[in-house]
């Protein structure tokens, strides 16, 4: 679960409608003897196979996409990006971040990709480093090396929280270094990095690595955006919007086990992807099963506070290159009630 939403994000820019052919990726229907045809729909995901997708594991291994006529087809993403891939009909369903749907549905070409569902409530991402180099708060990145994708949103918002803490960001160097293993990178090249506490947190508790870490959406909320969300197309909900509701009722099912069930949410996610180790997808479901909904009405749901400030922010600092319409980019219309 890595930091590397800007990379797919200009991808996405790059791509444009025409060039990914939107308007395909109608479901078949598939035979199953016995039974009623279940409808075979695609999902993909942002990312290699972790905990932010364990809900999604769940439902299938359960038959929950099956109570709902559903045979879900789990996917990772193929170089042009799930957002892409879901607004150009090649998957039903995908896995994304708020910042990447806010992206494409503002680029001088619009990717019309729409968020169904928060996948975690907060912001679970943030600036980690060692213990030994006193990173408490923003103010501590001064004189430090950062080691990012080197993305202009990643300086931006470091920018941001320095600039809030007082302290001198034009003394962070900051360098690019790709898809290096964090452990190692801040081992010998680095003082700090942007990571998923769920997942890089955890395996530095496991390693017994101590960090310092700070956490994104607690030192701004205008940080404390959705990711990852669950996305579909504004073809398909004009189109099928029954078949959405049936997906995300079993899909909350997956996320409801996962949040009461973490142990064996985990065991399911382990025996789908075994190159997951098990104490990691433990320890990780341990800690996402309180986040998944957290102080939310239902899992899933979305707030347009949360959309709203986040992509204010990204205009004004000259990211985007028209205002975002919120109300087009999510809905809650399609969770269980």
């Amino acid at each position: 679960m890595r930091i590397n939403h800007i990379v797919f994000l200009m991808i996405v820019l790059l791509a444009g409608p025409a060039a990914l052919g939107f308007g395909g990726g109608a479901a078949e229907g598939t035979d199953v003897p016995g039974d009623q045809p279940l409808e075979k729909i695609t999902l993909v995901l942002d990312w290699v196979p972790n905990t932010n997708h364990t809900g999604a594991y769940v439902a299938q291994a359960e038959g929950f996409f099956a109570q709902e006529g559903l045979d879900v087809e789990i996917v990772q993403p193929s170089e042009i990006g799930a957002d892409a891939m879901v607004a150009a009909g090649r998957a039903e369903f995908g896995f994304s971040y708020q910042e990447g749907v806010t992206f494409a549905r503002t680029a001088q070409n619009p990717v019309p990709v729409v968020s169904i569902a928060a996948v975690i409530q907060h912001n679970t991402s943030g600036f980690a480093g060692p213990a030994s180099r006193n990173l408490e708060g923003p103010a501590d990145f001064e004189g430090k090396r950062y080691g990012g994708w080197g993305s202009a949103v990643e300086e931006a918002t470091i920018h941001a929280l320095m600039e809030q803490a007082g302290a001198d960001p034009s003394t962070v160097e900051f360098l690019n270094i790709g898809s290096a293993d964090f452990f190692q990178s801040i081992q010998r090249d680095i003082d700090f990095a942007w990571i998923f506490w769920a997942w890089t947190g955890i395996e530095a508790q496991i390693r017994g690595v101590e960090l310092d870490y700070v956490d994104l959406g607690k030192v701004n909320p205008v940080f404390d955006y959705y990711t990852p969300v669950i996305i579909t197309s504004e073809s398909l909900i004009e189109e099928e919007p029954g078949l959405i509701s049936r997906f995300l009722a079993a899909l909350t099912k997956g996320y409801e086990f996962a949040m009461t069930q973490a142990d064996a949410a985990a065991a399911i996610l382990v025996e789908a992807v075994p190159e997951i180790p098990l104490e990691l997808a433990r320890e990780s479901q341990a800690f996402l099963a309180d986040q998944y909904q957290a102080e939310a009405p239902v899992w899933g749901h979305q707030r347009r506070e949360v959309w709203s400030r986040y992509a204010g922010w990204l205009y004004g600092e000259g990211f985007l290159e028209q205002q975002l319409d919120v109300d087009q980019a999510y809905t809650n219309e399609f969770l269980p009630r």
